[in-house]
């Protein structure tokens, strides 16, 4: 392995390099490609920049003509109002008016013309103007569109060039990690090599000691038998076949479960059979004549008849397969030679291959017979011409199964007939010819089915042949299903019966003759018997050894199973107690917090009450100042008492001053703070505690959650179990329907078999009497 491996890496290492050498090439086209783009998309920015300035020049020359215009079109205003002023003064005088309008048409005429080239100019410059500025839109728009076009390429470079890296990278890694990979297992595998250089070494020499060993015990038992052994009856094989071979077990009921499976597919095979040959008759009997209302053709009724005894060829295939299954037992051998039963099935097979070939004529003539009749379509032709050469098919494939079978069974009476060589070719020709026959079969099925739906398009149809056509389909279905069950498990099975079937006793090839089989076999219960008698019953008493031992254990177990149930009953009220106190503290939480609230709103009254005694006395002091000097001599020896939330303060005025509001407010504040600070401990104690009772209330919730769920799919599928039932009834109905039907139908086969057998009887009885009667009169010639 590690050469070969050796051997691969350079191929991968140089593949892996070629395709590399072909990205970076691809990648550096690809570069030069972006470089000159991106170079392209500079230049074009250049341009564009320029051609920005070059537009704002414009501009700027633009705005300043307009200011210029502006300033002549003022000027020109100021001369026509000069002229207006010049002309009223030339009403008064005339001379005047006459030299000053000869300078004013000069001045006029001057000023006409300037403004005329100035209108000019400006006329030129506007149009000028408007031809750069299209022609500069122009060229924008396609350098925008073409900014755009590259910007669009550059992008996609950028993106095949980012992939492409990304791809390098990738490959790079992959193949440092196959590297990495590939040494790593190159050096398991030169571990490898030498640890089995040195196994070979080590099983080198525990064969040359094997050698040794078995070369001296060789020579002993040679010695043995030469000096024990009077007659070696292995060395030929006449003697040699009334050995009893080694028993295999696990092959005789391997060998039993298959006799037993290909049992099952035989029965259910010649169930398909007896109703598809019945069926058959009744499709015969009614279409295309029906026999209740007119008689058919002599040659439907030779047909109806034949196919009338189909159970005297088929139940026997059921009964042989099920004695050659009784044969093979545990205690036997079985091997073709030894398997009498499989020559009276190969009968069997035989009977029913002449019962075919005997309704084959009558079949394809009563489908020729079919296809005359006025009511047969061309459609409906075609698929009896079809049925007409797959009948043919079927017969052939049965008489080469037939063919195949009775080989199986000449070892049993004909050893010469079927050398073990040739086992292996019978075998799969049998397989073969299964194969071919579930194929015809479902050539068949198919034929059939078209030919019932065409039957049913027949105007005179009638709801027996319908019935009749769905019950011929079913049988085919299960015919087909039958043959193919029984291809498919003698294929799967044929290594098994080639390889187990040719098994005989030790040092020959096979059995001589089907005598000196059954002769082992009586040896072979010879043997066991004398086993068996060899074997003594063993001693009921126990030894004390092993008996104190076995109480030590015993009594070991029993302390260590009460210990156990001592622990589980600790654990148990212990688990009880917590529980308790869990419940306790959940109460006790409960009550702290009600507490709290209570503290809570009377500390909230008290201070609201407070206040408002403190304010109440401040607002009355002056009109009681005198009662209360009159009162404080009566109650100089009488304490006074205060009862608030602080709890009862007692204060005595003998010949003392009352303390001051400021220490009272020590005091209210002192108590108030340790007050605070307890009912902060219960409550991070309460808190902690509501923690743990919310995460067991969670964890309640989805478990609640999961049964819910696991109620809904439960519901579901008790639905379905419940639809699964309804459906299994309704199948029971309508198969003990079916079954009744065709209970009612074999009982009137039975009375028409009965009717045959008692017409048969008047024509044996008449036969009889005829047979006499010439006897007699040949008697008296």
């Amino acid at each position: 392995m590690a050469a070969a491996a050796a051997a691969e890496l350079p191929g991968k290492y140089q593949k892996l390099a070629q395709e590399y050498s072909k990205l970076r090439a691809q990648n550096q086209v690809l570069k030069k490609g972006v470089v000159d783009e991106q170079a392209n998309s500079a230049a074009l920015k250049e341009q564009l920049k320029l051609k920005d300035q070059s537009l704002r020049k414009l501009q700027q020359e633009m705005d300043s003509l307009t200011f210029r215009n502006q300033q002549l079109a003022k000027r020109v205003e100021l001369l026509q109002d000069e002229l207006a002023l010049s002309e009223a003064r030339g009403k008064k005088n005339k001379k005047s008016a006459e030299s000053s309008s000869q300078l004013s048409q000069e001045q006029k005429s001057v000023f006409n013309e300037d403004l005329q080239k100035k209108i000019e100019e400006n006329e030129r410059l506007h149009i000028l103007f408007f031809e750069a500025d299209e022609q500069h839109k122009r060229l924008e728009a396609e350098l925008r569109t073409r900014l755009e076009v590259l910007e669009t390429d550059a992008a996609q470079h950028q993106a095949v060039v980012d992939s492409l890296t990304r791809k390098y990278t990738d490959t790079i890694e992959k193949l440092q990690n196959d590297k990495a990979k590939l040494e790593i297992k190159s050096q398991t595998l030169e571990r490898e090599a030498k640890d089995c250089r040195l196994r070979t070494e080590e099983c080198q020499q525990q064969l040359k000691n094997l050698q040794a060993a078995l070369g001296s015990r060789l020579e002993e038992s040679l010695c043995i038998i030469s000096e024990k052994v009077p007659f070696n009856d292995t060395r030929s094989n006449r003697y040699n076949a009334l050995n009893i071979p080694l028993h295999n077990r696990r092959y005789q009921l391997k060998l039993r479960d298959l006799a037993g499976q290909a049992l099952s597919f035989v029965q259910e095979l010649v169930t398909a059979l007896l109703n598809f040959h019945t069926y058959t008759e009744q499709k015969v009997q009614i279409f295309p004549i029906d026999s209740a209302t007119d008689t058919i053709s002599p040659l439907n009724q030779k047909f109806s008849q034949y196919l009338h005894e189909n159970a005297l060829y088929v139940r026997p295939l059921e009964e042989g397969m099920l004695h050659l299954f009784e044969s093979i037992t545990e205690d036997t051998v079985t091997v073709l030679e030894t398997a009498v039963k499989l020559k009276a099935f190969s009968e069997h097979l035989a009977s029913y291959l002449c019962f075919l070939r005997k309704i084959l004529p009558y079949q394809l003539k009563s489908l020729e017979e079919e296809c005359e009749s006025s009511l047969c379509t061309a459609a409906l032709r075609a698929r009896n011409m079809e049925l007409h050469r797959d009948m043919k098919r079927l017969t052939a494939v049965f008489e080469k199964l037939h063919t195949y079978i009775s080989l199986l069974a000449l070892p049993s009476t004909k050893p010469e007939g079927l050398l073990r060589t040739n086992y292996n070719a019978v075998f799969t020709s049998i397989a073969a010819s299964l194969r071919g026959s579930h194929e015809i079969l479902k050539d068949i099925s198919k034929h059939y089915s078209q030919k019932a739906t065409l039957e049913q398009e027949v105007p005179t149809v009638t709801q027996k042949l319908i019935t009749t056509n769905d019950c011929i389909l079913s049988s085919v279905v299960s015919l087909t299903n039958g043959m193919g069950k029984i291809a498919s498990f003698f294929s799967n099975n044929l290594d098994h019966f080639t390889a187990s079937l040719s098994y005989g006793p030790k040092g020959g090839t096979e059995f001589i003759s089907p005598l000196s089989a059954e002769c082992m076999l009586q040896y072979k219960k010879k043997a066991v018997a004398y086993m068996k008698s060899l074997k003594k019953p063993c001693a009921d008493s126990v030894p004390y050894e092993e008996a104190l031992a076995n109480r030590r254990v015993l009594l070991s177990s029993t302390e260590s199973r009460e210990g156990l149930a001592q622990q589980v009953q600790q654990s148990l009220e212990k688990i009880a107690k917590l529980e308790q106190e869990k419940e306790h503290w959940m109460l006790e939480a409960q009550l702290a917090k009600i507490k709290l609230e209570k503290e809570n709103q009377k500390l909230k009254n008290s201070l609201s009450g407070y206040l408002a005694e403190t304010v109440q006395e401040r607002s009355v002091l002056p009109n009681v100042i005198e009662q209360k000097e009159e009162t404080t001599e009566k109650s100089q020896r009488e304490p006074i008492k205060s009862t608030s939330l602080v709890g009862m303060l007692t204060i005595t005025t003998d010949n003392e001053k009352a303390p001051d509001v400021e220490s009272r407010e020590d005091l209210i504040k002192k108590h108030y703070m340790a007050r605070i600070a307890e009912l902060t401990s219960h409550l991070q104690l309460a808190d902690s505690k509501s923690v743990h009772f919310h995460a067991e209330c969670r964890a309640l919730a989805k478990r609640l959650s999961l049964a819910e769920k696991s109620k809904e799919s439960l519901t579901e599928e008790l639905k379905l179990a419940s639809q699964n039932i309804s459906r299994l009834q309704d199948e029971l109905m309508t198969t003990k329907r079916s079954y009744e039907d065709q209970l009612s139908m074999m009982s009137d086969h039975l009375c028409s078999m009965n009717e045959t057998l008692t017409k048969q009887r008047e024509e044996i009885d008449t036969l009889k009497m005829t047979s006499k009667g010439n006897s007699k009169k040949n008697k008296s010639r």
